[in-house]
């Protein structure tokens, strides 16, 4: 009995053991075995235009980096869940989402609030909200946080019921709602103001063709998450990467990013999201 004890004891140690060193192992593996994989919002960039970031992460990140960006929210999400993208930028309602369904983990967000802004053409007779009834209209990603959550709660309470007043479609993405009010297929767009200004900027929408007409309330928007699976210390180092740049010194990364620095995210600051999604159905 005292042997078949011992051995029991013995046996359980060098099982502990067994294990203690295929966790260690594994998390070496994942830092050594593959490139990281890191998802962005579909702003309309070429990769040339976003190799700044690309580098920069490599170099942070002590291996490869890839970019992503996918046209749809859900495409993100999908591949966090999965474990096949490692990081990811999501709107504040595509978050709030994940992080109720797959557990994915807030890190950084921009430091600013954003604003969804609401566009049509120059010449067009819309003036305000309330001009819209009976327009062709563009929200932009159905998951998406500016141009349908936001957008959905300022129409209803300008007095604009979307499924009733509007003859609206989903373009998918911020640039494909641009396009969409810039060559007259739409009315009215919606669009976050940051890669409207970006998209203005660089020349890929003619600021003489399109005009604002109505600017939201501001919100917290924007959140870099890491998926389930992604390592602690992987998690820290990505964080701060972007926690550690710095206007002047970084400009052109931050400028793909739009941003000006990068802040801790909080998942409270994150509850009025929440509660407008369910007021309006749309969590």
């Amino acid at each position: 009995m005292a042997f078949c004890a011992r051995y029991a004891i013995l046996s359980h140690a060098r099982t502990a053991a067994l294990v203690a060193v295929s966790v260690v192992a594994s998390a070496a593996l994942y830092g050594a075995g593959k490139p990281l994989t890191v998802a962005l919002v579909f702003d309309g960039l070429t990769p040339a235009e976003r190799e700044p970031l690309r580098a920069y992460l490599t170099r942070a990140m002590g291996r490869p980096v890839n970019l992503a960006a996918p046209d749809l929210y859900k495409e993100t999400v999908a591949h966090v869940a999965s474990g096949s993208y490692d990081f990811a930028c999501l709107g504040a309602l595509t978050y709030v989402r994940a992080h109720a369904k797959y557990g994915v983990i807030p890190l950084v967000r921009p430091d600013l609030q954003s604003r969804s802004v609401f566009i049509t053409g120059t010449n067009s007779s819309i003036h305000a909200l309330r001009d819209l009834s009976e327009k062709r209209f563009a929200f932009g990603d159905i998951n998406a946080t500016s141009t349908r959550l936001i957008a959905y709660g300022e129409l209803v309470d300008a007095g604009i019921n979307p499924e009733t007043d509007l003859k609206y479609r989903y373009s998918g993405s911020h640039v494909a709602t641009a396009a969409l009010v810039e060559s007259g297929v739409v009315d009215a767009g919606v669009l976050d103001e940051t890669i409207f200004d970006s998209l203005i900027g660089a020349g890929k929408l003619d600021g003489n063709k399109v005009r604002i007409f109505h600017t939201s309330k501001l919100f917290v928007s924007y959140a870099y998450v890491a998926g389930r699976g992604v390592p602690e210390a992987e998690q820290k180092q990505f964080a701060r990467a972007l926690l550690s740049l710095t206007p002047g010194k970084d400009d052109a990364v931050l400028k793909i990013l739009r941003a000006k620095r990068f802040v801790v995210a909080n998942d409270q600051e994150y509850a009025d999201i929440r509660q407008l999604a369910r007021k309006l159905k749309l969590f």
